[in-house]
């Protein structure tokens, strides 16, 4: 046999022996099988969470679109500076006739009539425009950013200066960090690009536009995006690494509230259509929460950062009400007033659920969604497995009807679609919607039904609400919002220890998802959230780093015997009601990985015998992560005390381990 044959032969023999070390491997007894996609992620357009976060756009109201219908005092210029510089003169001129596209109505026109430049200006002159985006513009030396924008000339063709600068306060010329060029000459919209690299890292940097020939032109969609996004996609790339380390296994969207119109009626009610064709022509919308939604992350964005990081996409959808806090409905309590669609029209929403699955799973050779999916640069069907149908509606009649309306006809179409429903506002036991959500549920043989629950730490540190839940019903949990009310460590520990507590009953409950997920510093409209930002940098929460050992850790098996707390007369099974430290051995039988986790929420140290003896082919070494502190710890922007502390420690089937207060271990073996 030549060297070049026995090279491949050795090659190949390797290989297999890889191939063979990742097997899925049969589950010893006593295991119990549960869901593998327990953790997830929920991302909602709260707190700023989209244009300024996690999409990467660096302008804000680039499209013009600001209405003081979304905010008293906004308008078209709302986060745009007019500029003269060198005494230049002109005027700026809101439009609306013979916009790019109705959905986006709004431009501005700039009629320069002097450009002038004075000595003491040093090269600054023209007529235009400044946006320092989100609380001024974050740029890196060497960065590359590109610069887009549609422009329509009127008359002799424009010279148009787009620049970088460090702004140096009133009446200093600005520190120039780039510029360029562009020559605009169509008498018709047209995009055009440029590609900017800073000179100098600058955390307050703003865009400058200004016009250096006499006349008019129009300009709308300006765009500033950093070409470092994740795996090119437009997603800010350390926002996006955060939510890859947590690995979840799906991810809810767009809502919460902004799915149904929960700040005014159902007439705000997001529509994944106007999210889905080229930026310029999505239509922007007032956002439940008290400001503009660009849609530069639409559904076609969400669907690709699914397939990004590997989560089942989970979209929902409204089913003709509105959410019962519209129009200031939360004041109302309990008769909270829904707006509800006549039947006459349910058609409509019942369409906009098909096509949406034609639109992702669809060929783009026979159905007009699909293409439009292929259009947009995705051919292949996105796969998609969920789809949800409602967001914690006040049960009402009303709902009912419509729920089945659409429940029925979606079902009837494609019955390979697993539905997740919703148990309304408050699922806990006594709660009349969560009753009648449940009712409604059974009734249809629902797959899943979506529970939110928001408390005070107490409640996870000592509920265990899914221990009475009925084991032979056909519908399971989704547990798609939840959280302590509060970001200490402690408040984390207790989340840890429900979802103990969730994998223990992970035959009932299929899926979690921690609420809300993300907040922009000074503009945060709810409080804890997982993962706090800046334009800088992220800020995880306690609870992010308990979330993250949880999504590292799927699994398909329980076995809920491996592990006793030494003086614990109550038993091996924990957690328990009332009992504030607990554990839980999960199995993942297609990675071979073997995951032991404790978490203590009490002040003072425990020791848990762990017996792993039957478990066959443990390796010789064990990952052991750790994360501690005092109680009352809390990261914050200042300072982050809390994260995770890893060590690779030598394995071994049967011993004790002493677990600090306040404290969550999880031990991680290959098999």
């Amino acid at each position: 046999m030549n060297k070049r044959k026995t090279l491949a032969v050795a090659l190949m023999a390797a290989a297999t022996l890889g191939l063979n070390a990742q097997k899925p491997m049969t589950a010893p007894a006593g295991g119990k099988a549960i869901s593998d996609e327990l953790l997830g992620i929920f991302f909602e357009d709260i707190s700023s969470a989209a244009d300024g976060g996690l999409y990467a756009e660096l302008l804000q109201n680039g499209s013009f679109e600001f209405s003081p219908a979304e905010r008293d005092g906004w308008g078209a210029g709302t986060a745009w500076k007019q500029l003269r510089p060198g005494h230049s003169l002109g005027t700026l001129q809101v439009r609306m006739d013979s916009p790019i596209h109705p959905n986006n109505p709004t431009y501005m026109r700039l009629h320069t009539e002097r450009v002038k430049e004075y000595h003491d200006y040093a090269g600054w002159k023209g007529f235009g425009l400044q946006n320092d985006g989100f609380g001024g513009i974050s740029v890196k030396a060497g960065a590359k950013y590109d610069f887009s924008a549609f422009f329509r000339n009127i008359g002799a063709a424009k010279q148009v200066r787009i620049a970088l600068v460090e702004p140096q306060g009133w009446g200093k010329d600005p520190k120039l960090l780039c510029d360029a060029t562009i020559d605009v000459k169509a008498a018709s919209w047209t995009k055009y690009d440029v590609t900017l690299s800073p000179n100098a890292t600058c955390e307050k940097a703003a865009l400058q536009i200004l016009v250096l020939t006499l006349g008019d032109v129009d300009i709308d969609q300006v765009s500033l995006m950093p070409q470092e996004t994740f795996k090119g996609h437009g997603m800010r790339a350390d926002l996006a690494q955060a939510l890859a380390d947590l690995h979840p296994k799906f991810m809810r969207f767009p809502g919460g509230c902004v799915v149904h119109g929960g700040g005014d009626g159902f007439w705000d009610t997001y529509r994944w259509k106007t999210t889905i064709g080229p930026k310029e022509q999505r239509r922007g919308l007032k956002n439940t929460w008290g400001y503009h939604q660009s849609m530069g992350l639409g559904y076609f964005e969400y669907f690709q950062f699914c397939e990004d990081l590997g989560m089942e996409p989970v979209p929902i959808l409204p089913c003709g009400v509105s959410c019962q806090g519209a129009n200031g409905g939360w004041n109302m309590w309990p008769t909270q007033a829904q707006d509800v669609l006549p039947m006459s029209e349910m058609d409509e929403w019942v369409a906009e659920a098909i096509d949406l699955i034609e639109w992702a799973n669809g060929d783009p050779a026979t159905n007009k969604w699909a293409k439009m999916r292929a259009d947009a640069g995705h051919p292949a069907p996105f796969n998609l497995k969920y789809l949800g149908l409602g967001n914690e509606e006040k049960i009402s009649p009303e709902f009912i009807e419509r729920f089945k309306y659409i429940y029925e006809r979606v079902t009837k179409a494609h019955p390979e679609i697993v539905i997740v429903g919703t148990a309304g506002p408050g699922s806990h036991a006594g709660n009349p919607d969560f009753e009648a959500g449940w009712k409604l549920a059974e009734e249809l043989d629902m797959p899943i039904l979506d529970e939110h629950y928001y408390e005070p730490r107490d409640y996870f540190l000592n509920k265990r609400q899914y221990d009475g839940y009925p084991r032979d019903r056909k519908t399971k949990v989704y547990l798609g919002e939840y959280a302590a009310k509060d970001k200490k460590l402690i408040d984390a520990l207790a989340e840890g220890l429900y979802l103990l507590h969730v994998e223990r009953n992970g035959d009932v409950v299929c899926m979690t998802s921690y609420a809300p997920l993300f907040a922009r510093r000074d503009n945060t409209n709810w409080n804890p959230d997982m993962i706090y930002f800046d334009n800088e940098r992220a800020y995880p929460t306690c609870s992010y780093y308990v979330q993250q050992l949880f999504g590292q850790s799927a699994g398909q098996y329980y076995y809920g015997d491996c592990v006793r707390f030494q003086g614990d007369e109550a038993g091996v099974e924990q957690p328990q009601e009332g009992v504030h430290y607990g554990q839980s051995v999960v199995l993942n039988a297609k990675t071979r990985r073997l995951y032991v986790k404790l978490v203590n929420a009490t002040d003072g140290a425990k020791t848990a015998d762990i017996d792993l003896s039957r478990f066959k082919g443990i390796k010789k070494n064990v990952t052991k992560t750790v994360i501690a502190g005092k109680a009352d710890d809390e990261n914050n922007y200042d300072a982050q005390p809390i994260a995770p502390q890893t060590e690779t420690l030598k394995a071994k089937k049967k011993f004790s381990l002493d677990l600090q207060p306040y404290s969550m271990v999880m031990l991680e073996y290959q098999l």
